[in-house]
């Protein structure tokens, strides 16, 4: 029994046509938007590279532009499939190409799918690439004579005034690296010196923090050195006092970010999904009431149209058995006992009886 069937008249087959027509050409701006989306993504990416561990961040974007690509591609040949299936004649130029067709929309539009769940689900992803990646910049943060590494002092710098955050996790994260170049330290000082000696890695550890972590809005000038030390500064009090640096991390800030974009393409993305969906939906219709149309010969009659022939059940049982068949299509049996049909083959008398041979007497 066919799923959901649906009766069609000349007319409601023309209108269909022509309404799928001009929505397959809205989806092709709806494939420009996906690819604008993942190109925008992309250069956001792009941008705070140097803060991002390596990983499967570019796949979301990457496949939102190639899934865009895709979209404009399908549905301009979609709108013109359509705009001659008004037609019956010319509807039999496509008749062999519209199950291919649908079958290659269905998988494009899951594609959509799976990038709508993507961005809701890279979240993890994200922060731990961030993590990496901020742990890594802050501590070469120092060397700016090293090639390589000589950009990470402005990009750490203006990622936290542009994000309002310090450190990684917080503030914190500066007293445990040593962030200040050992070409900017007197080693003629004995502060100096003792605090590389009393430090088991010989580093120069201050609970301190960059320029870049102070907060503009402050009344109080910033206070960027001796962080933990009362006495260090007038009516100051490390524990009760709020400070005038950012106390949030800059994973945090741009996790916060980037999960707001991701969520704003998911949501479009899966508008877009619905859109494509009822689309593919009508070309189904249109493919299946035109099919009937030919087989019963009255271009000008009734027909039904329906998403599948059969039952969902009876549907799955075929396509599977068919994918059995073409795994055993070239597979010869070895079992014990069973001849390969190609082989065990009954001779044919061709029309001649079976006489026994007639021995020659021997001479005597």
């Amino acid at each position: 029994m066919a799923v959901l069937k649906v009766k069609f008249t000349k007319t409601k087959r023309d209108k269909l046509a022509q309404i799928l027509w001009i929505l397959n050409w809205v989806s092709v701006v709806s494939g420009v938007i996906l690819f604008s989306l993942g190109l925008f993504l992309k250069i956001e990416i792009k941008k705070r590279n140097e803060v991002m561990a390596k990983g499967d961040i570019n796949s979301l974007p990457n496949m939102l532009i190639s899934v865009g690509v895709i979209a404009c591609i399908i549905n301009f040949l979609g709108g013109k499939i359509c705009y001659d299936c008004s037609d019956a004649n010319k509807f039999s130029r496509w008749k062999l190409v519209m199950l291919p067709y649908i079958v290659c929309t269905f998988c494009f539009t899951f594609c959509i799918l799976v990038g709508a769940l993507l961005c809701y689900t890279m979240r993890n992803e994200l922060e731990e690439s961030l993590y990496l990646g901020l742990r890594d910049a802050i501590k070469f943060y120092k060397d700016t004579d090293i090639p390589g590494r000589c950009f990470l002092k402005k990009t750490v710098d203006m990622l936290q005034i542009g994000f309002q955050c310090c450190g990684n996790n917080g503030f914190r994260d500066w007293f445990e690296i040593q962030w200040v170049s050992t070409r900017y330290l007197n080693m003629a000082s004995k502060e100096v010196l003792d605090r590389l000696k009393s430090n088991v890695d010989g580093k120069f550890l201050v609970d301190g923090v960059p320029f870049s972590c102070c907060n503009p809005g402050s009344p109080r000038p910033c206070i960027q050195y001796q962080l933990t030390n009362n006495s260090a500064h007038y009516t100051y009090d490390f524990l009760t006092e709020e400070l005038n640096i950012w106390v949030r991390g800059c994973r945090e800030a741009l996790l916060e970010y980037y999960t707001a974009i991701m969520r704003s393409i998911g949501i479009t993305a899966l508008l877009i999904w619905l859109f494509e969906l009822s689309v593919l939906i009508g070309v189904r219709y249109l493919q299946t009431a035109m099919k009937n149309v030919l087989l019963l010969g009255d271009l000008e009659g009734e027909s039904d149209g329906w998403l599948l022939e059969n039952s969902f059940m009876e549907t799955a049982k075929y396509n599977i058995s068919i994918i059995k068949n073409l795994g055993k299509a070239n597979q010869i049996s070895t079992v014990s006992g069973i001849n390969d049909p190609n082989i065990d083959v009954r001779n044919t008398n061709c029309g001649k009886t079976n006489d026994t041979t007639k021995s020659i007497p021997a001479a005597s």
